[in-house]
């Protein structure tokens, strides 16, 4: 393992994500309370014993960069590290990354420094365990000159996916990318004893999805990302247009897989982890999910009722309140009498004090971050909100995108989403 390197990529604006991506990139999103979207392909890498990481990033990566500093840390001994390429002007380049090809050709210097056999590319936006020494497996196994992990889905999710065919000895045949039509669509259907000959159940999933998980061979991909005219994408254009000369092959995929790309998914993925069976276990032994340590007290909670709810450490939640369906962050303050249901409160980064808070009476300013009464329903609360005493977010008019006024909050894909820049006291939009 020791002669493969993995780059994980950190994405574009992550405007999709807005505004969870205002003051922060794509991967230094916080995930199930306590987590970074970032641990999960890092822990993933050092489950399977992949020690050499880049992270490859070019929009706000100042809280990125601290977490990673902090959280990742090999002895002397190991060889190992976990470093953040930001993007930079060279002699050679003076661009910010055009596409995923570009980023890591902007950063070939540095795959040449470590000299890998290997280059395992990854995505820095999804929440999977994956055991990529099965992986290198199938690469090395089939003699590939690039692997492509691919999970079986059903039709109705194929419009934001790339989609493969395979032959049978699992070559990749074709590709197409996020195709609209069922007539795009059908020369990519993949009949169920295909897939169950290779020990994946089909249950009508019958399109092979591009998982943005590759493996090149070192050779091969400076070869592919130097040919003219130079491809900014991998997916769009170096494997479409290298397929049929390349041995390309794909690696079967079953487990739970999700990408966290848009407001409506990371949403439904958060409360999914709240649920009684939760399709994707943080605790399970085989694969941990490795996040920054902090010292922090556990939770105290006053006579609340929770109901399919996740409470991260260093909480603070008052009588009579009521959680139903909800994800709780770090060093979460919430007062008594409140409803909160189907939502996401990521926390914050501090505790107030009794002085920051007689302050904070001073200058007409909610404490952090639920005050007293309040009642919230589908939203999700940046790190640090404030939300006042009696405040209602609640989308009654089921608005799907607006913008409020000064900031204030937005709504994407039907979620609110207060700023965490412009507090909520009063009453709050309806």
């Amino acid at each position: 393992m020791r002669s493969v390197l993995a780059l994980i990529l950190g994405g574009g604006r992550g405007s999709r994500l807005f505004p969870l991506t205002r003051s922060r990139s794509k991967p230094a999103v916080p995930v199930a309370g306590k987590y970074r979207l970032i641990d999960i392909p890092i822990s993933n890498c050092i489950n399977s014993e992949l020690h050499r990481i880049y992270v490859l990033t070019q929009f706000l990566s100042v809280s990125l960069h601290r977490h990673i500093a902090n959280t990742y840390k090999f002895d002397m001994f190991s060889e190992g590290f976990v470093e953040v390429l930001a993007a930079q002007q060279t002699n050679e380049s003076a661009d910010w990354y055009q596409g995923t090809a570009d980023a890591v050709r902007q950063n070939i210097s540095y795959i040449e420094r470590e000299d890998p056999d290997d280059v395992l590319i990854l995505s820095g936006d999804q929440l999977y365990r994956m055991d990529f020494r099965q992986l290198i497996e199938t690469h090395r196994g089939c003699k590939a000159d690039v692997t492509i992990a691919a999970i079986p889905v059903p039709e109705r999710d194929t419009v934001g996916f790339g989609l493969l065919s395979m032959d049978a000895n699992s070559r990749i045949t074709g590709f197409v990318e996020k195709p609209k039509t069922a007539e795009e669509r059908q020369p990519y259907f993949t009949s169920a004893e295909w897939i169950e000959r290779r020990g994946i159940e089909c249950r009508g999933r019958h399109y092979l999805a591009n998982m943005g998980i590759y493996l090149f061979k070192t050779e091969v991909l400076y070869e592919l990302l130097t040919a003219k005219p130079l491809a900014t994408d991998f997916g769009k254009e170096v494997f479409p247009r290298n397929y049929k000369t390349k041995h390309v092959c794909a690696h079967l995929f079953d487990g739970y897989w999700e990408d966290l790309g848009t407001i409506r998914s990371y949403h439904e993925s958060s409360l999914a982890l709240a649920g009684a069976n939760p399709p994707f276990d943080f605790f399970a032994p085989e694969g941990v999910i490795y996040t920054r340590m902090r010292n922090l007290p556990a939770s105290r909670i006053d006579g609340a009722v929770l109901d399919q709810s996740v409470i991260s450490d260093g909480c603070v939640i008052g009588a009579d309140t009521r959680i139903e369906r909800s994800l709780i962050g770090v060093r979460s303050r919430i007062g008594a009498g409140c409803t909160l249901r189907d939502t996401v409160l990521i926390g914050s980064d501090k505790f107030e004090t009794d002085a920051q808070r007689a302050e904070n009476r001073k200058r007409n300013r909610p404490d952090l971050n639920i005050g007293d009464g309040a009642v919230i329903e589908r939203a999700i609360l940046d790190k640090d909100c404030r939300i006042g005493r009696g405040a209602k977010l609640v989308n009654r008019d089921n608005k799907q995108d607006a913008d409020g006024p000064n900031g204030m909050y937005y709504i994407r894909d039907g979620l609110l989403c207060p700023s965490s820049y412009a507090p909520c006291s009063g009453s709050a939009p309806r």
